[in-house]
């Protein structure tokens, strides 16, 4: 049955005639090249459509569908061993050009690859809205983020580079110690910030001087497309290589195979704990995991009301609550939680409801049907089990566009109360006692961050010092997030494995080798030797500026 509500966020669906010249794709993006062993191989075989999030609709039917924006090839086994085999035969058990390139030639080949970026910037930043449904300013500020990232992490490199040029001496050792490649990384990132998370383990993978298989995300494709070139022109053959497949079909098969060293996803903790056990060698398997997570809130009862309403509001539905980093459970005293909730929704209320492209848009299509029905599915078990809507129109939707739903009283039982919806969801849930909110985070499977909203000193402290044991951020009167860069992005439990920020993801994508000698003259005048005739990248007290 179609509702009013349904029928009006119809009406935010434009005829594909009505889509602003400015904004559309120039073409559809069909792509049918794969980059392997530093060679773009055409593909012939099976291809998969893509739909964007985005629909159209028809004017004389009132018919919605999603717009098709391409296709990208469906490889299989054969195509992923090749990719693999490439990769491997690049590291070439650390004699590889790339493992045993200087750093300062790797840092070239990577501003390289960076300018070829930027010349791709308008077509990518497209292909983000369109893919995935991310608004164009979002869309933009994540090409120019990982842009930032890249030339960060160039710049932590080179001070942890410059931090190890120069020989230590104890106990009658010379010794020299440096970070080193730890081999050939699998690298998975997500859909919800396809460019920027999956760069955040790509990018330090191969500046380390690792050699990569990248499979993008099943949504979130196409937007690599115009990058294969600057790969293959930046780097050296089989430094880089995409595999695009089922991920049930190949990834097992890959990290069966015991060649890759490191596997990088940011994903969910069911497939990562299914992924490591294929491994022959678990033990030598480094993973970096970017996982599930159920932030929470705990709103005391001297909260400031309205910066707590508009840091949540943020929190909880900002690209429409698809983080991993987003609010996704909030906790509020009983004494103000009925004033609480009726001012979240009177500014949820507020929030513009459209497609991607237009200015100050908050809430725009999810990425396909399935997301639709399952946040659909969340609400009715919620319903079922006593909680409300309490929003007007909240859990409407049509076809990819769903309007949020405050959902409240949310208890134990629900599917809301512990599963992560990552989706336009926002449960809430009411406390006496502050022990019942604790004992929330600590009974969760999850441990990434919480936010703590109150005035009283005393209060918060105390909260602090039991929350840092079981999440990896804290955060005090202001919502959850990833940022600063610099900061370590990390959590406990299910949430991830190893840290990431500039810095932690160079030490996570490699190891501490050293070389030593005893403090004997003759040990002296050959490093001295090595060191003045340039005979080894490892060896040397060169100063990167």
């Amino acid at each position: 049955m179609t509702t009013d509500r349904s029928a009006q966020l119809a009406q935010h669906f434009p005829a594909f005639e009505d889509i602003p010249a400015d904004y559309r794709l120039a073409e559809q993006v069909h792509q049918r090249h794969s980059l392997v062993g530093g060679r773009l191989i055409e593909w012939n075989g099976a291809s998969k459509t893509v739909l964007s999030p985005v629909c159209a609709r028809d004017p004389s039917t009132g018919d919605v569908r999603q717009v098709e924006i391409g296709s990208y090839p469906v490889m299989g086994e054969a195509e992923s061993d090749a990719a693999l085999d490439a990769a491997v035969a690049a590291y070439a058990n650390g004699r590889g050009e790339w493992p045993t390139m200087a750093v300062a030639d790797r840092i070239a080949c990577m501003q390289a690859f960076v300018r070829g970026m930027a010349q791709q910037r308008e077509l990518i930043v497209n292909l983000i809205m369109w893919e995935i449904g991310k608004s164009l300013a979002d869309s933009r500020k994540e090409f120019d983020r990982t842009v930032e990232y890249i030339q960060a992490t160039i710049q932590a490199l080179k001070d942890l580079d410059n931090a190890s040029s120069r020989f230590e001496i104890a106990e009658g050792t010379i010794g020299q110690i440096r970070r080193t490649p730890l081999g050939v990384v699998l690298c998975m990132g997500p859909y919800n910030y396809p460019l920027n998370e999956t760069f955040a383990t790509l990018i330090p993978a191969l500046l380390m001087g690792n050699t990569v298989v990248f499979k993008p995300p099943q949504y979130g494709t196409l937007l690599f497309h115009p990058l294969l070139e600057a790969f293959r022109s930046a780097f050296p053959a089989g430094v880089i290589n995409t595999i695009y497949a089922p991920g049930a079909v190949v990834v097992p098969r890959l990290l069966a195979s015991g060649k890759v060293n490191v596997l990088a996803l940011i994903g969910s903790s069911k497939v990562a704990d299914h992924l490591k056990k294929q491994h022959p060698k678990s033990h030598r398997l480094r993973a970096i995991l970017g996982l599930d997570a159920k932030n929470a809130a705990i709103i005391l009862p001297d909260a400031d009301i309205e910066l707590t309403v508009k840091e949540c509001l943020l929190g909880a539905l900002s690209f429409n609550g698809q983080r991993c980093t987003a609010l996704k459970m909030l906790i509020v005293h009983r004494s103000i939680v009925d004033r609480f909730v009726q001012r979240f929704t009177e500014e949820l209320g507020k929030l513009k409801v459209g497609m991607p492209w237009e200015s100050g848009v908050s809430i725009t299509p999810l990425p396909g049907l399935h997301r639709t029905a399952y946040m659909t599915e969340a609400l009715e078990d919620a319903k079922a089990k006593g909680a409300r809507i309490v929003n007007e129109g909240g859990g409407e939707f049509c076809q990819t566009l769903f309007h949020p739903a405050v959902v409240y009283p949310v208890s134990e039982g629900m599917k809301l109360y512990r599963e992560e919806q990552f989706g336009p969801l926002v449960p809430v849930m009411p406390f006496d006692d502050v022990e019942t909110a604790l004992d929330y985070v600590i009974t969760s499977d999850h441990g990434q961050q919480v936010s703590i909203f109150g005035a009283d000193p005393g209060q918060i402290g105390a909260l602090v010092d039991p929350l840092v044991n079981q999440v990896c951020r804290v955060n005090i009167n202001c919502q959850c997030q990833r940022g600063p860069d610099v900061f370590p992005f990390a959590g406990r439990k299910d949430s991830a494995e190893g840290t990431l920020s500039v810095s932690d993801a160079l030490r996570a994508f490699s190891i501490r080798s050293m070389v030593a000698a005893k403090q004997t003259e003759q040990a002296k005048e050959l490093l001295n030797a090595i060191v003045q005739d340039h005979k080894s990248s490892f060896i040397n007290t060169g100063f990167i500026l």
